[in-house]
């Protein structure tokens, strides 16, 4: 891995040389679900959370008119789109950024989702291939999203096999969910490996979740709906960067959580 590269990885996850996690803030929804709950103005929800990530996962859109021009945050830029959720089969994506734009926007990080499994999976992984090759080009890490359909299951055995296939093709981190035996799935892995906050569940639960994967090999979480749908949003992103980065409780971060409300 050349200079650059290495130094862009290391800015969207700083954790990485310190051997501690890093807090990614997904706020990319809106490329198939538009305004969902939480993001309905984006720019209020998202700047005062600013200053608790590590990096921003986000389409060009909302970056060129939602975030501060002088915002000196990592970006991982979503490049993939396709369906949107009026379509029973959301998995048809294909390469709709240049990479010439990403680097015109200085992303740190491209990401494209790649759904093993699904009808659609030959055309996600060649245009996945495609990006792979552009960003390599350019010394830009590349995200492989282990994007799961509606019919299939977030088992060890699916979520492996998703995840080894992106490290063959190429990727350079990979974003997957939590699973049971998630260590075997790290072990197996040789990236880093980020998880999926996934639908908003109790805000306890989100944090023993991040607390589970950090424990079992991930290095770090891509949380979003899990932190701008919690109650309070602030206090919830402070209370998952100290279970992901300090390694506090769980259970005392939540206890934290609920004083700030």
């Amino acid at each position: 891995m050349h200079w650059g590269k290495h130094n862009r990885l290391d800015r969207v996850m700083p954790g990485l040389p310190q051997g501690t996690g890093s807090v990614m803030l997904a706020i990319d929804h809106g490329y198939f679900m538009g305004a969902v709950g939480g993001l309905e103005v984006p720019k209020e929800t998202i700047v005062p959370l600013l200053p608790y990530a590590d990096s921003l996962m986000i389409t060009r859109g909302i970056l060129q008119y939602s975030i501060p021009k002088r915002t000196n945050i990592p970006i991982v830029l979503r490049m993939s789109s396709g369906n949107s959720i009026l379509n029973e089969d959301m998995s048809c994506e294909k390469l709709c950024v240049d990479i010439e734009d990403a680097i015109r926007m200085n992303a740190s990080m491209v990401a494209f989702s790649i759904y093993i499994g699904s009808e659609w999976e030959h055309q996600t992984i060649v245009e996945f291939s495609k990006l792979i090759n552009k960003a390599k080009r350019y010394g830009i890490p590349i995200l492989a999203v282990t994007a799961v359909g509606k019919n299939m299951n977030r088992d060890l055995k699916y979520l492996t096999l998703a995840s080894r296939i992106s490290v063959e093709l190429g990727a350079d981190v990979i974003k997957t969910y939590y699973c049971e035996g998630f260590d075997q799935l790290t072990k197996s892995v040789p990236v880093p490996v980020i998880i999926a906050g996934g639908k908003k569940i109790p805000e306890a639960d989100a944090l023993q979740l991040a607390h589970n994967a950090i424990k079992d090999g991930a290095r770090g979480v891509d949380m979003g709906r899990n932190i701008f749908k919690a109650e309070n949003p602030k206090s919830m992103i402070q209370a998952v960067r100290s279970v992901v980065v300090d390694g506090v409780n769980p259970a005392d971060a939540f206890t934290q959580y609920q004083k700030a409300l």
